[in-house]
């Protein structure tokens, strides 16, 4: 099977939004009028970020998610995606797995494949995303405000269990290794949450390498430090519901684990009841954690308020 059957075969689709898509040089959009394009960039490396054992339709779905989950982070309404794809060789059963994942999620978020590329070589997928925000509605990680509270959405954490799982450092019972391997390698972008947030929300990021380094990002950019309650963590890793899972695990994965691809946020104290009726709308658990305050740096406090040390780190391709 030769390049352009393969395009044709697994990928090529009639557009339905984009004005030109696959099958010219470039792909052509017009964004929505008193809208600004949200665009974002994500690669995914075989052994670097995904096990050569995970399912090609699995792995369809995360390479498509992670970079709905920028989008989501940014208020953005998914639009449409280029693909980029290095492959070792074709395989027909693992290109239809790989498809047909990446497809369903793009479906379910009205993002639409209008171009990208194909080579051989080990796997590699590339994929970059575009949005729409209405124009100055984008939300970023520099206007986060002294008094806000932090928030995070979903769960945090079981990604990195799962992981270290497959590593063999630690040992699951079968349904929490399930439940996080799911996590791992199934993610959910909180693009509507994201785009509900628009005008609440003063900054955000999504979780991808870790709770600290993303909040952290938010801190930086904003010029701010921040307050974090380790005592409202225990409840946000859901693998805890089927297993008795350590402290020390717990705020490891918790606050540095990575491949999260949820929400963290900041938004005024008085803005507490709005944050909570959209969670409920959006069917989305919302855990206020902290606090932004003046200054520099990230704080961590236990339950009596006292200082806990930040020994934590969270990915870094190049540390």
């Amino acid at each position: 099977m030769g390049e352009f059957e393969l395009i044709d075969r697994f990928f090529k689709r009639g557009a339905r939004h984009a004005d030109v898509g696959i099958g010219d040089d470039c792909a052509i959009w017009t964004p929505s009028p008193g809208h600004q394009l949200a665009f974002s960039a994500d690669m995914l490396v075989e052994g670097r970020h995904f096990l050569s054992t995970v399912n090609p339709r699995d792995l369809g779905h995360k390479a498509l998610a992670v970079n709905l989950s920028d989008l989501a982070a940014c208020g953005a309404t998914p639009r449409a995606f280029l693909l980029s794809l290095s492959l070792p060789r074709v395989d027909e059963s693992w290109l239809s797995g790989f498809s047909e994942g990446l497809f369903e999620l793009a479906d379910a978020h009205a993002c639409e494949l209008i171009g990208g590329d194909t080579t051989q070589g080990p796997l590699n997928i590339a994929i970059t995303v575009m949005g729409e925000t209405p124009q100055g509605q984008s939300i970023l990680r520099s206007t986060a405000q002294i008094g806000d509270d932090i928030y995070v959405s979903g769960h945090l954490g079981d990604a990195r269990l799962a992981l270290e799982a497959f590593r063999g450092n630690l040992s699951l019972p079968q349904t929490a290794f399930e439940q996080a391997r799911g996590r791992l390698e199934r993610p959910a972008p909180r693009t509507a949450l994201g785009c509900a947030m628009r005008g609440l929300a003063t900054a955000m990021a999504d979780v991808s390498d870790g709770l600290l380094g993303d909040l952290g990002h938010i801190l930086k950019a904003s010029g701010v430090g921040a307050q974090l309650s380790l005592s409202s963590l225990s409840g946000l890793m859901l693998t805890t519901d089927a297993w008795a899972c350590p402290r020390e695990w717990m705020l490891r994965c918790v606050l540095s684990g990575g491949d999260d691809y949820e929400l963290v946020f900041t938004a005024p104290q008085t803005a507490r009841d709005r944050v909570a009726a959209v969670a409920l709308a959006f069917d989305t658990p919302v855990t206020r954690i902290g606090s932004i305050q003046a200054g520099r740096g990230l704080q961590l406090l236990d339950a009596s308020g006292a200082d806990v040390p930040n020994t934590f780190r969270s990915f870094d391709h190049f540390a």
